[in-house]
């Protein structure tokens, strides 16, 4: 994990995590896997790589690579703990390659980040957690509040994003929702929500975008994601309407609509009950509705957890 923060972090993971392990087993040192990845938030960047940094790569590689990477971790790695080939990362790292002049691997006195590349948010927006890569985003909207432009899926964010009409400006928080492990269905990278065409042409070269989707690993921009739970099993992403405040705080770690909880409970109550889907109605499509798991829990079925089906 420490490698994973260090080298800048590639979001989808945490989604892939949270099907891979329990976040709440313990490890060999007494402490949760969940206590972990908390630790991680706040070991500093050190790999300068696009779109945290500047470098590409084939500079990590010719700068040193991993080797050189665990030289500058140090203490914060089990050195006496064996590779496949039976070497331990001691022996590796007394062997990692000094290239002199070379920027693309940082110490830990001079970080590119002073503290891990992604958060876990919650709040009213996402009770269950989201995502963001704080490391690729522009620090001016690290606390941010902004009005909602809503866009209801991906095609409908494809259709009007660039329509010379649409209310938007420069400080909204853009929200695309219908888009997580049901809804789109899938949840496709479709979290890098561009900026619109009109915004773009006046200078506009980032805003807070928030969705259920995910997005690659090498997108820059401040963007929240993974909410959870998804808005097409009832999550308040489902909630949000155009002209809602959103406010994203990074250093308190949240995210919340400011809407009052009494107007909240009148929309849930006027929202359409879940409807099974056309595409879901048989065969494999139907199991795929029925059994997939939430975000935080791997995006997996149901029934292949450790202990089956609850």
């Amino acid at each position: 994990m420490e490698h994973f923060h260090h080298a800048g972090g590639v979001p989808k993971l945490m989604a892939q995590l949270g099907d891979l392990i329990d976040l709440d087993a313990k490890t060999i040192t007494g402490a949760t896997l969940r206590e972990v990845v908390a630790g991680a938030e706040e070991v500093p960047v050190l790999v300068d790589l696009k779109p945290s940094g500047e470098h590409y790569m084939e500079h990590f590689h010719h700068a040193g690579g991993v080797p050189k990477l665990m030289a500058q971790l140090g203490e914060l790695l089990d050195l006496d703990a064996k590779t496949v080939e039976g070497k331990t990362l001691r022996e590796i790292v007394a062997d990692a390659e000094e290239v002199p002049g070379q920027d693309a691997i940082r110490d830990r006195k001079h970080p590119i980040k002073p503290e891990g590349s992604m958060a876990i948010l919650h709040g009213n927006l996402a009770p269950r957690g989201a995502v963001i890569k704080h490391a690729a985003a522009s620090p001016k909207l690290l606390q941010h509040t902004g009005r909602a432009v809503v866009f209801e899926s991906v095609e409908d964010m494809t259709l009007r994003v660039d329509d010379p009409g649409l209310d938007v400006k420069a400080d909204d928080v853009l929200v695309l929702r219908n888009a997580g492990p049901k809804g789109a269905p899938g949840m496709p990278e479709a979290g890098y929500l561009p900026i619109p065409k009109k915004l773009g042409r006046a200078g506009v070269k980032d805003m807070v975008r928030i969705s259920d989707a995910r997005m690659s690993g090498t997108a820059f921009g401040t963007i929240v994601l993974h909410i959870t739970p998804e808005s097409a099993v009832g999550g308040p992403l489902a909630l949000v309407k155009n002209g809602d405040m959103i406010r994203l705080d990074v250093a308190k770690r949240s995210i919340d609509l400011l809407v009052d909880d009494a107007e909240l409970e009148k929309r849930r109550a006027a929202l359409a009950p879940a409807a099974m889907p056309e595409w879901a109605k048989r065969g494999y499509a139907h199991l795929f509705n029925e059994t997939i798991l939430q975000a935080d829990e791997g995006c997996d079925f149901d029934f292949m957890r450790g202990e089956g089906k609850g």
